[in-house]
């Protein structure tokens, strides 16, 4: 009998071990618009496995990509309210929070990565991620989604009159719907998850996307026309809900950060390694792509000088200072 109440004693302490590091494991919802495979989803990917390595199993993080947890803005309400936890989206998004974050989507910013690498990097992105606290956000980081080039169902874009008359959706926000209004086109706000299905139906001719963004979503099977136009790099903050990392120790909010940061670096190298490749495959599913001659990509940049001066006064001249200060450094 005594030998029997041991034994059960035993059991119920097992169990109540077992329900304890249960409860102690903390899971990571981790979100994103980009299809499984794309070099975003990679690198989230790679944060899920550095963050349960890192932590020894307290931390788990689930990668939803895809949209499955809904577009971009129901992401930041879902991360601003604590029911979701992580999530990485176009920096640019999160204008409509930090008006300062409009910067990233001015066209031409960037002339190469390495540019994009020291700036988001530097100070001047650690800063923009740092006014997103008092918004109910952490940014730890900067995947990137890269260049973005235009496509289209209509025809070759081979010169700047091209693009007029084409009704291209665009990312929801005012720069770009300014942009595409400057180039004679038609722009069209959708959330991405939208995208594919407004393509196919025609309800809207075109779009503009980096190519592994292209080739994850497979809009070569509703897009026959890719132009190279690289008008635009978009770096993706890697952002925590404050909710849930205030609730964080010190240790577990250094895991988070250590991983941002290790996966940040595989996700570029994935990005930049993969793009000629990607190029290559989009060809081979029948999207004819054309490159805009040097003299084309300086009318491009021309008609987009009144949008950038439009927006400087709405961000800031501080901070349209403070970037093009870091550019001009990198630039020496």
């Amino acid at each position: 009998m005594r030998r029997q109440l041991l034994k059960t004693v035993l059991a119920v302490a097992a169990l109540a071990a077992t329900g304890a590091a249960v409860a102690q494991t903390k899971t990571i919802k981790f979100a994103n618009q980009n299809a499984k495979g794309h070099p975003i989803v990679m690198g989230m990917e790679k944060f899920a496995e550095l963050v349960e390595s890192k932590s020894g199993g307290k931390l788990k993080v689930n990668v939803f990509p895809g949209g499955a947890l809904g577009s971009d803005q129901a992401n930041v309400s879902a991360l601003q309210g604590g029911t979701l936890e992580m999530a990485s989206m176009n920096s640019g998004i999160f204008a409509s929070v930090v008006k300062e974050f409009a910067i990233y989507d001015f066209p031409f910013l960037f002339g190469n990565a390495k540019e994009a690498d020291a700036v988001v990097d530097g100070p001047f992105g650690r800063s923009l991620h740092a006014k997103l606290e008092e918004k109910g956000l952490v940014g730890l980081g900067y995947y990137e989604l890269g260049f973005r080039n235009i496509t289209n169902s209509r025809r070759p874009i081979q010169k700047v009159e091209d693009i007029a008359g084409l009704k291209l959706r665009v990312i929801p926000n005012p720069i770009n719907v300014d942009w595409v209004s400057a180039l004679g086109a038609n722009p069209t706000p959708l959330p991405f998850p939208e995208l594919y299905a407004a393509l196919e139906q025609k309800a809207v001719d075109g779009q503009e996307n980096p190519v592994a963004t292209i080739q994850g979503a497979k809009l070569y099977e509703v897009q026959k026309h890719l132009a190279l136009t690289n008008h635009q790099y978009n770096p993706q903050s890697v952002v925590v809900s404050k909710k849930f990392w205030d609730g964080l120790s010190g240790d577990e909010k250094k895991v988070l950060q250590d991983a941002a940061t290790e996966s940040a670096r595989y996700q570029r190298e994935q990005s930049r390694s993969q793009a000629a490749g990607i190029l290559e495959n989009l060809k081979k599913n029948g999207m004819q792509v054309t490159e805009l001659a040097p003299a084309e990509i300086a009318k491009l940049r021309e008609k987009m000088k009144p949008v950038i001066a439009k927006h400087s006064g709405s961000v800031g001249e501080n901070t349209v200072s403070a970037v093009m200060a870091e550019l001009d450094k990198i630039r020496k």
